[in-house]
């Protein structure tokens, strides 16, 4: 089953999922800023992923720019802001299984189909 942590009013979040239903699939849809992953979730969906936690951070949000830029994070600090601040997580990620990416652009998905 293939699940998409989505936010409906971002554009490259709404056009992986419209990909993804082209595709004839019907993911399972997890609007992340209504239901927060917590600490744990998140370090599954970067073990999917491969990735570190900077990397998944969105370095054009406010409370990057405040909080976090410049500053020394240990990657568990760095899991729960994104943990308190889910709008920190790049948008929107695909997983299948154990695989994981984000989406950005749509075509990457193909990469866990």
């Amino acid at each position: 089953m293939i699940t998409i942590l989505h936010n409906p009013r971002c554009s490259k979040s709404r056009a992986a999922l419209f990909y993804l239903e082209e595709k004839g699939i019907t993911p399972i849809i997890v609007k992340y800023l209504d239901t927060p992953l917590n600490h744990q979730e998140i370090k599954q969906v970067l073990g999917k992923l491969g990735m570190k936690p900077m990397e998944l951070i969105r370095q054009t949000e406010d409370y990057f720019k405040k909080e976090i830029k410049g500053k020394d994070f240990s990657d568990e600090e760095l899991i729960g802001a994104m943990s308190e601040n889910p709008k920190l997580i790049e948008r929107p990620i695909i997983i299948n299984g154990q695989k994981a990416v984000v989406g950005r652009p749509a075509e990457k998905i193909d990469e866990v189909l």
